[in-house]
C-alpha cells in the first residue's frame, strides 16, 4: 500500500519472466574460457568471485555475505575454510584452491579490504555487500561472454559445477554431499539429477 496515495503497490519479482528450475553445470572447458576472459579484461573481483563461486559451493545468498576473515588470514588467504549456511543454519567446509586463492590475494591487495569487510562489497550504498540479485546479473554476464544461452545457466550452475564434476570422476555422493552441505543424501541425488543421467549411461553401455 501506497501510503502517500492510497493505492496498493504490486512489485514485480526480479525474476518474473526467467525459466526456474534445475540450471545446467559447466563443463570444464567452458570454466577455463570464462576464466581466459575474466583475465583478459583484468577483471580482479570478478575472477576472484568467479573461481571462489567454483571452489566454494555456496549457495548464493552465502557466497555474496563472506567477510575477507572467512577466506583469509592477513593477507593470507587459506586452503579450506568454513562458513555457516543461512539457509540450514549448518556449517559447510570448502577447499580453497591455489589458482583461487591467487585471485582472491590479487582482489584482497586491489580493493584494499581489510578483514572484517564484506569479500565482496556493493557498489551501491543502500547494500555493504553485494546482493544477490546482483551476483545473478553478474553470472549472467559471464555466461553471456561465453556464448551459452542464460535462460539455461544461473547463480545455482555455480553451486553445481564443481560438484558435478566430482561425482562424475568418483562417483561419490557422500562425498558430494558433504561438500554441499546436504542432510539428506536424496537431497543431493536429486539436486545433482544422476539418477537419470547415470541410468542413460549404463543403458548406452548395455547391447542387447
Amino acid at each position: 500500500m501506497d501510503a502517500q496515495f492510497g493505492q496498493t503497490v504490486h512489485h514485480v519479482p526480479w525474476n518474473k519472466g526467467r525459466l526456474t528450475g534445475q540450471k545446467a553445470p559447466l563443463k570444464q572447458q567452458e570454466i577455463w574460457a570464462v576464466r581466459i576472459r575474466l583475465q583478459l579484461a583484468h577483471r580482479v573481483r570478478d575472477l576472484a568471485m568467479f573461481n571462489l563461486a567454483i571452489d566454494s559451493k555456496l549457495r548464493a545468498c552465502d557466497l555474496v555475505r563472506l567477510h575477507v576473515a572467512d577466506v583469509a588470514q592477513g593477507s593470507n588467504v587459506l586452503r579450506r575454510a568454513m562458513v555457516l549456511q543461512q539457509k540450514t543454519g549448518r556449517p559447510v567446509q570448502f577447499e580453497i584452491t591455489e589458482q583461487t586463492r591467487q585471485a582472491v590475494t590479487d582482489w584482497l591487495a586491489h580493493a584494499q579490504l581489510k578483514s572484517g569487510d564484506y569479500l565482496f562489497p556493493s557498489r551501491i550504498w543502500r547494500s555493504p555487500h553485494l546482493s544477490t540479485r546482483q551476483y545473478a546479473r553478474i553470472v549472467d554476464g559471464w555466461i553471456a561472454s561465453i556464448g551459452l544461452d542464460t535462460a539455461a545457466y544461473g547463480t545455482h550452475t555455480m553451486r553445481r559445477t564443481k560438484a558435478t564434476l566430482i561425482y562424475r570422476r568418483t562417483k561419490n555422493l557422500r562425498a558430494v554431499q558433504l561438500l554441499l552441505g546436504h542432510t539428506k543424501l536424496e537431497s543431493t541425488v536429486r539436486y545433482l539429477g544422476i539418477e537419470v543421467d547415470d541410468a542413460l549411461e549404463i543403458a548406452e553401455q548395455t547391447e542387447v
